[in-house]
């Protein structure tokens, strides 16, 4: 009988799969998480249409003209040269209009005052002698562009100017480095804010499950190492479908020309190797903290206590976070190879030595130490919910009696 029972019962990564698709099934179609995923995306929605919106105000708002109120053949010579430097020098140049109506005893002072009509500024006096009038912001920026167009009109600056001859090196040595270490800090804090957003989920679903008492019938029906794997990458899938979707709408915002990617340099590893390591780096300070999440859930007796001790956690991984970044500085000292060794903060500066070392070997290493510490972690929490949770000792071989016993009827009567 026991024989039979030894053969029919799952491998612990068998049970750990139809944990995982259990969870994976259950959370990935409930409205909870579709409401989940739209939450970053309407600040990002937000915060976009708010930019481009003060873009499009700051813009319009600065296009004011300069107004030129000369003799006519002034104004006109004033005019001609603007056009001429308008078309060298492109958006450089602010336009340029005469004030109509400007008599002799013309008062640019009170018509800035008086705020009748859009002018910036206006420029009064002769090509020889300008005098700009506007606000003291106006006036430093403007006064340059005015005597360029004043020197234009009266015939004392060239009518075209020189062609530049360039020569254009790809990068030097210290800006190749200093723009792959910008690729590095991008790099460093997306994976800290995607790690922070998500992993929360890990101890979320442990303690609904611990208060409803279904992580207890669990861990009587199939081995405890077997339902923490199972959840921890039941979440690491779901938060591949989140990642997914944010993505998406990020390629389809850049497609659109609604945001740019910025100026990255290429990582020293390259673009594709670069992202995979991101994606596996993801991976594994994900499984870190969640196994990190499911320790402290076993920790705990009451959700309240579950809630309580996840708050160090998550000040200790910020602290990681600024020790990973901080070690960015420091190539090659104690410091950056604390920060590769340290299991919480070797996802950041391993995925940040992408961006800045070629070698491929030391990433090799790092991911075999990850994921043995995330066994020992598993099987540390594992350990831990066996004997406060279930109760070790005759007390708890009761209870895990009574537990195997109903799985047991129930999955007779299933087969009934």
């Amino acid at each position: 009988m026991s024989t039979a029972t030894t053969r029919s019962r799952l491998s612990i990564w068998q049970a750990a799969f139809v944990i995982a698709r259990r969870d994976f099934v259950a959370i990935l179609f409930s409205r909870a998480f579709i409401f989940f995923l739209l939450g970053p995306l309407f600040p990002v929605m937000v915060g976009a249409l708010a930019g481009g919106i003060g873009s499009e105000v700051q813009q319009q708002a600065s296009s004011s003209a300069i107004g030129v109120a000369m003799g006519e053949a002034d104004n006109a010579a004033m005019l001609a040269a603007h056009e001429r430097l308008a078309d060298q020098l492109g958006p450089v140049m602010p336009d340029m209009v005469a004030v109509p109506d400007a008599s002799a005893d013309f008062d640019a002072r009170a018509l800035l005052e008086e705020r009748k009509g859009d002018y910036a500024a206006i420029v009064t006096g002769t090509p020889a002698a300008p005098v700009v009038t506007g606000t003291e912001q106006q006036v430093e920026r403007l006064s340059g562009r005015v005597a360029l167009v004043a020197a234009g009109a009266a015939s004392t600056a060239p009518q075209a100017f020189p062609p530049v001859k360039a020569q254009i090196v790809a990068s030097s040595g210290a800006s190749e480095k200093a723009d792959r270490v910008r690729t590095a800090q991008a790099g460093q804090l997306l994976l800290f804010l995607l790690i922070m957003l998500l992993a929360g989920m890990v101890l979320s679903n442990l303690v609904e499950e611990k208060g409803n008492k279904i992580i207890e019938i669990l861990a009587a029906a199939i081995p405890m190492d077997a339902v923490f794997l199972g959840k921890l990458f039941a979440m690491l899938a779901v938060s591949f479908v989140g990642i997914l979707v944010w993505g998406s709408a990020g390629a389809l915002a850049f497609a659109s020309g609604a945001v740019g990617m910025g100026a990255l340099t290429e990582p020293a590893v390259g673009w594709p190797l670069f992202f995979a390591l991101g994606v596996i780096y993801f991976a594994m300070g994900y499984l870190l903290l969640g196994s990190l999440f499911l320790t402290i859930g076993a920790m705990a007796s009451t959700v309240r206590e579950v809630q309580t001790l996840s708050m160090p956690v998550t000040m200790l991984q910020l602290l990681v976070f600024f020790f990973a970044s901080y070690a960015l500085a420091k190539p090659g000292s104690w410091q950056e190879l604390a920060a590769s060794v340290f299991p919480l903060s070797s996802p950041f500066a391993m995925l940040a030595r992408a961006a800045t070392e070629p070698a491929v070997w030391p990433h090799m290493l790092a991911l075999a130490w990850q994921v043995l510490f995330v066994a020992l972690l598993v099987k540390g929490g594992a350990t831990l919910f066996r004997r406060r949770v279930m109760q070790s000792g005759p007390q708890g071989a009761k209870k895990r009696g009574w537990f195997r016993k109903r799985t047991a009827a129930a999955l007779a009567g299933s087969a009934v």
